[in-house]
């Protein structure tokens, strides 16, 4: 595949510069994606220590990724703007005061504020990342092993959020989940002035702000409504105007992206069928491991009784399995292009987290097993999907580009949160048994069915419960399941009788 002009007039690199830049820009990488599911183990700590409520410990974990998917878009194209070096640099810098203002934060208002200040460093960040590997790796070849890697970070970093929160919390106070970002931060600083070329800026492209507010708007109503639909019992006042809010906010939105001469989005890259296929496997692959890390961690810490180390180490069997995957993928890309490895790794997963929803009652080894294929089949999906959204825009759009899969991640993420959370709980209460004796308290969640059972003793009542509580979650394991089998579908009718990531120059964007 021949690189766009602007990429093939940059500067080249050495090999040692451009490996150890990729090392520093996946550190970045790995610092957002930690912060993503650092809390699902450290969150219970921090709700008793700044005695928030039940909707301010809701906002400490989705005002992160939230307002990161709605400015996203927009940071990418900033990027394309100032240049992608720079970007990264403040993001950089950006996340490291977040970080300390969280650590030191005394109010739940005070984290909440911190977690977006957090999300405004990342969303800064992520598409830089991706945008320098593209301006650092010329041959095909490396440059998609080099994305592979990057997209392995991405995975790994998700995995091992709940373990490192787990384990900072056994030795250190709350704090500490956040601390541990700034001294990665001071190196990663001074590792890109050293090493990151400074790129192409497109000056005469103006930044819409408007553009971005309305994205973020958006992505937050629809979230909201989800949320509001599914929960139980569900909010339908709510929901409804979360909906209208979306609906309005995206059509503003699709409408001045048409009206802009520099949209902050241009539609038209979707016309792209690598391009797409790429990012709906995103959105895909992140569903499935947010929502597979965020099920399996509640399940096993409620009903087996492990500790939030111990939760975490079993989710990152999936993230372990994905590397081995993630590194051939990148490594045979050229040669076999992007259908196969795209829907054979959905396939796969979708495999695997079958094998968990009906192995799990069989005993701990279905779990690992399933957690394996599962990360086996993610890891190829992820890594090319990357090279697929890169590789399929030309040089200009490398930051809008960017900033669609990383907005394609966090989306995915939000809807396994909003969604699969949601379906469980609404599994849960209709699987209960009906009779009288079930406390009325138990009845809003296993959690506070556990609450009830510590406090007036386990009655008969509580065995009906636990049943209930791991047929929900076998349930939506299938649905997980169900998600991946149709994208895998999807995405090879999308592909069919394409070459993959051997993509023409005709094919591309102008």
């Amino acid at each position: 595949m021949a690189l766009p002009q602007s990429l093939a007039d940059a500067p080249a690199l050495s090999r040692a510069r451009r490996w150890s830049l990729l090392f520093t820009v996946a550190a970045g990488l790995l610092l957002v994606t930690l912060d993503n599911s650092v809390l699902y183990t450290a969150l219970p700590t921090l709700t008793a220590e700044l005695s928030a409520s039940a909707g301010q410990a809701l906002w400490i974990i989705n005002a992160y990724p939230l307002v990161m998917a709605g400015l996203l878009l927009g940071a990418g194209t900033l990027g394309d703007r100032i240049g992608h070096r720079r970007m990264f640099l403040i993001g950089l810098v950006v996340f490291g005061v977040a970080s300390l203002a969280a650590a030191f934060s005394v109010t739940a208002a005070q984290l909440i504020a911190a977690r977006a200040l957090l999300a405004m460093g990342a969303a800064a960040m992520m598409p830089a990342t991706l945008a320098l590997i593209g301006l650092s790796f010329h041959e095909e070849r490396e440059r998609n092993i080099a994305i592979a890697i990057w997209g392995s970070v991405a995975i790994v970093g998700a995995a091992l959020g709940p373990i490192i929160g787990g384990w900072l919390l056994q030795h250190f106070w709350w704090g500490s989940v956040f601390l541990v970002n700034v001294p990665v931060v001071i190196v990663a600083f001074v590792a890109t002035l050293l090493l990151a070329p400074e790129g192409q800026r497109d000056t005469s492209r103006p930044w819409d702000l408007l553009s971005s507010l309305l994205a973020l708007a958006a992505l937050s109503g629809l979230v909201l409504a989800i949320k509001s639909l599914i929960a139980t019992p569900p909010s339908y006042g709510l929901g409804a105007a979360a909906s209208v809010l979306a609906l309005a906010a995206g059509a503003a939105f699709a409408r001045r992206q048409q009206r802009l001469p520099h949209p902050l989005l241009d539609f038209a890259i979707f016309r792209n069928p690598a391009f797409l296929a790429g990012t709906l496997s995103a959105v895909f692959t992140l569903f499935a491991m947010a929502g597979l890390q965020l099920l399996t961690t509640q399940r096993f810490q409620l009903v087996a009784g492990f500790t939030p180390l111990q939760a975490g180490l079993l989710v990152s069997v999936a993230a372990l399995g994905s590397l081995p995957s993630a590194l051939l993928g990148g490594s045979i890309l050229h040669r076999v292009g992007l259908r196969p490895l795209i829907c054979g790794g959905l396939a796969a997963g979708a495999l695997g987290v079958g094998v968990v929803a009906f192995g799990f009652p069989h005993g701990l080894g279905w779990v690992v097993a399933g957690m394996a294929i599962t990360g086996f089949g993610m890891g190829s999906a992820i890594s090319v999907a990357s090279t697929a959204i890169l590789n399929n825009v030309p040089a200009h759009r490398a930051g809008m580009a960017s900033s669609v899969e990383e907005v394609s991640y966090e989306f995915g993420g939000l809807l396994a949160v909003a969604m699969l959370g949601s379906l469980g709980a609404a599994m849960y209460g209709a699987f209960l048994p009906v009779s009288a004796d079930v406390p009325a308290l138990a009845r809003e969640g296993f959690a506070q069915a556990q609450q009830v059972a510590r406090e007036a003793g386990p009655g008969e009542w509580f065995a009906g419960a636990t049943a209930a509580y791991d047929r929900s979650y076998q349930i939506v394991l299938l649905v997980i399941t169900a998600v991946l089998a149709v994208g895998a579908a999807l995405i090879a009718r999308l592909l069919r009788g394409r070459a993959g990531s051997r993509e023409g120059a005709a094919d591309r964007v102008k």
